[in-house]
């Protein structure tokens, strides 16, 4: 496979496994605080909705026809990694599906080393490729998959593929006994 088609992939599966840990929750479930600094669920895809945009979209050249709601001047505060109460899962999801099928037909439209230029990076380091901008993609995706694979594990016991630590309890109780003995050699 060309290094083109391989980050594809890896990013449309990495989408994949985020999307994946809001199923079977509820609004409130996939909204509500589950780190010290406010990271949830569905704002993890919100955030991701926003950096398709502006990445695989508007550095290119490419400006999708959906905007998302929250890029608004009206607002003090950063409110890409929550989601507002007017913003439904079904609309925040909606968005980021579109945004991803946007970007997923810009990167099979261009050539990795089609230029690119993102305004808000330092003066200048603005001026970049569609090629540097797919890697940061994958790495900010597969990042926030990550951490929306502990929330949702914090939440219910799932974990990525649907399994749950209550179906497999002996086993992740011997592990973690096994994880702190480990741990407890280095206890001050």
């Amino acid at each position: 496979m060309d290094s083109k088609g391989e980050l594809l992939g890896v990013l449309r599966g990495m989408r994949e496994v985020l999307l994946g840990t809001l199923e079977g929750l509820g609004e409130y479930e996939r909204r509500r605080p589950l780190a010290p600094t406010g990271t949830n669920l569905l704002g993890l895809v919100k955030h991701l909705a926003g950096l398709e945009y502006g990445y695989l979209g508007e550095a290119v050249g490419r400006v999708p026809a959906v905007r998302p709601s929250w890029f608004r001047e009206d607002v003090s505060t950063e409110i890409d990694m929550w989601a507002m109460p007017d913003e439904s899962s079904a609309y925040v999801v909606g968005v980021y599906r579109e945004l991803a099928a946007h970007s997923d037909r810009t990167v099979e439209d261009l050539e990795l080393d089609s230029p690119a230029y993102v305004a808000h990076w330092a003066d200048g380091h603005r001026a970049t490729t569609l090629g540097v901008l797919l890697i940061r993609m994958v790495a900010e995706t597969s990042q926030h998959a990550g951490h929306a694979d502990i929330l949702r594990e914090q939440l219910d016991g799932r974990l990525g593929g649907g399994r749950t630590i209550a179906a497999e309890e002996a086993f992740w109780s011997d592990r973690r006994a096994q994880v702190q003995a480990a741990a407890d050699h280095f206890r001050p």
